[in-house]
């Protein structure tokens, strides 16, 4: 077993409210609790040794590992293949769909499907980020773990709780935690455990009982996907993307994480290592696209609900009326420390937690917002008063404030610049305010709305156009080009076939793209304020399909997106970035990567059936 494994050697579970990653060698090494912003109890991921760790696997080094999802669910089987037999741990977190609660349960359950098989149980659970110490209470029936108000129970699944005595291994302790062994033949059920945060005296869960937990979850999970409206070509990948994003997104508030994880790194070794557990303005705007795309309303409408909060209280300072990304109860305390006890992954450091980037001036965010309440105006999620009162306000802020230099889409480091993306996005703000106001005769400064965007777009064809390249830049004192700027003909700024397009399409295609695969920016040729440098960013790549489909070259997009799929991870999932070898990189798994692969895919599908360059309805372009 690898000390730390690939970032991509990972299945994720969840509740709705937090999630948990386990890895091909059945450890569970990342799960926060009671969410997923609060601290870790297991974190092995990164720090082996201080970080906490829960392991189900053959008590025997010479195993071989597979993992799948039961098909239309996020339970995720493990199975391992011995000379002795066939052995599977099916993890998965009952859903919880109502109140935000501090009790979450992890079920693991050991079933042996051939032949026989000893597991080995071992679990090592560090609390407050490995901070924390903890007391722990054993029974014949289970355990509790107890720090600081949080408790962790034991619950042994079968007829004799977790200290069988035909075993001939007892429970014992372990350092501060537990290990046990169990041994299974074919057909015999029990043998796994139920971890409870606050769920009080360890009892025994019967093998019946763990059965069922395991069919209402199942059931939910195809409950809900069947309201999936998507029937087109890739349906498994998007799928699992779907449920993807859905394990990411807090139920209680409609709050989508960009990710479950932080301090994974975007480069091996190197300082690029953020804290994602947050909801950015920007990337849940982008998943109502995707949302309504598969016809979820019901989840569109919940995040507008949210966005409609921060707009209304407009918490912002530095950062105008709204904040970048805020917790996902919509508080916006994210001051960001480092872990500086870890070690991070394979040697990452610093490890973050909090992000300081929360503060930061990006003016993009009210572009992304405005396009998404006008994509759900357009599918019967109309914006109320107060919701357009607020928006209203805001679009009066950005006259006056859009003429200015921002930190950008990418959150750099190295000041702030006048970049091309952000002002880009000031267009589309405006333009969807103004929409807004005349289909649905609501009030608003249109003349000034009107006149303004206007300007800009006489400023980013005048400054972000740079003649000697022949095409847009990152901003507007460089010849750095920058992938961001492929949204501009999927949001209507430019045609996509426009002669000034196509010459910056062709200019990405020699500088920023390969093998299909796309980088955000070359970060030596633009200081970014960060040491080091990265891999070929997801989002970006599925971008660049669209791109390529509405300038025409469908069969080029196709390739491109089908290339795609080879490197998703064993079981479709995708984190940040790819690195030169076609490794996951950055926090796993990544809501913006999973979004925008399902938006390529519906708008590749439908120019595939209906031509190139035709656009959905849903679509928000003019």
């Amino acid at each position: 077993m690898a000390r730390y494994p690939n970032i991509g050697d990972h299945g994720l579970i969840g509740d709705l409210q937090t999630a948990a990653l386990v890895s091909t060698d059945g450890v569970l090494d990342w799960f926060c609790c009671p969410r997923f912003d609060s601290p870790s109890i297991f974190a092995s991921l990164l720090d082996a040794e201080r970080g906490g760790s829960y392991r189900i696997a053959p008590d025997r080094d010479d195993y071989v590992s597979r993992q799948l999802y039961l098909p239309d669910t996020a339970i995720l089987i493990t199975r391992f293949m011995t000379p002795d037999g066939v052995g599977e741990v099916h993890d998965f977190m009952p859903v919880i769909e109502g109140a935000a609660t501090d009790r979450h349960r992890l079920v693991r359950n050991i079933r042996v499907v051939r032949g026989v098989m000893r597991f080995a149980i071992e679990l090592q659970p560090r609390f407050g980020y490995g901070r924390q110490s903890h007391k722990l209470e054993l029974s014949e029936h289970g355990a509790v773990f107890a720090s600081d108000g949080l408790e962790l129970t034991v619950h042994g699944i079968g007829p004799e709780g977790i200290s069988p005595r035909d075993s001939g291994i007892a429970v014992e302790r372990h350092g501060d935690g537990l290990r046990w062994t169990r041994t299974l033949r074919e057909g015999e059920a029990g043998g796994g455990v139920v971890l409870e945060s606050m769920g009080g005296t360890p009892r025994r869960i019967t093998p019946e009982e763990a059965q069922r937990l395991a069919d209402d979850t199942a059931r939910f999970w195809r409950g809900w996907l069947s309201r999936s409206t998507y029937t087109g070509r890739w349906r498994e990948m998007v799928d699992r993307s779907a449920i993807t994003l859905k394990l990411m997104t807090y139920a209680p508030t409609g709050a989508p994480v960009a990710a479950p994880t932080t301090g994974l790194p975007e480069q091996a070794g190197g300082e690029r290592n953020w804290d994602y557990r947050y909801t950015w303005i920007r990337d849940g705007s982008f998943s109502i696209h995707a949302l309504l795309g598969l016809g979820y309303a019901e989840e569109a409408a919940a995040f507008g609900g949210w966005l409609k909060d921060r707009a209304q209280e407009q918490a912002g300072s530095g950062s105008g009326p709204l904040k970048i990304m805020y917790r996902v109860d919509g508080s916006s305390d994210l001051v960001e420390e480092t872990l500086d006890h870890f070690e991070g992954w394979r040697g990452s450091r610093p490890v973050r937690i909090g992000n300081g980037a929360a503060d930061q001036l990006q003016l993009d965010i009210y572009g992304e917002a405005a396009d998404a309440i006008f994509l759900a105006d357009s599918n019967g999620i109309q914006p109320a008063h107060q919701g357009w009162t607020a928006l209203s306000d805001i679009i009066d802020w950005l006259c006056e404030h859009w003429d200015q230099p921002d930190e950008g889409i990418w959150e750099t480091r190295g000041g702030r610049k006048n970049f091309t993306y952000g002002r880009f996005q000031v267009w589309v703000a405006l333009d969807r305010a103004i929409r807004l106001a005349t289909r649905r005769g609501r009030p608003g400064n249109v003349a000034r709305w009107i006149a303004e965007r206007d300007a800009v777009y006489r400023q980013i064809m005048e400054r972000g156009w740079n003649p000697k390249l022949a095409a847009f830049t990152q901003h507007y004192d460089t010849e750095v080009l920058d992938s961001s700027l492929l949204m501009m003909p999927l949001q209507g700024f430019i045609a996509p076939r426009d002669p000034m397009w196509l010459s910056t399409l062709a200019a990405m295609d020699r500088e920023l793209v390969s093998d299909s695969l796309v980088y955000r920016y070359n970060p030596a040729a633009s200081p970014d304020g960060l040491a080091g440098d990265e891999g070929t960013f997801s989002l970006c790549t599925f971008w660049y399909v669209d791109a390529l489909a509405r300038a025409g070259r469908l069969e080029e997009a196709r390739l491109a997106f089908e290339k795609m799929h080879t490197y998703a991870n064993h079981l479709g999932l995708y984190s940040e970035e790819i690195g030169s070898t076609g490794e996951q990189l950055g926090n796993f798994p990544q809501a913006f990567s999973h979004l925008s692969l399902i938006s390529a895919a519906i708008n590749l599908d439908h120019q595939l059936d209906h031509g190139p360059g035709s656009v959905r309805h849903l679509l928000t372009e003019p």
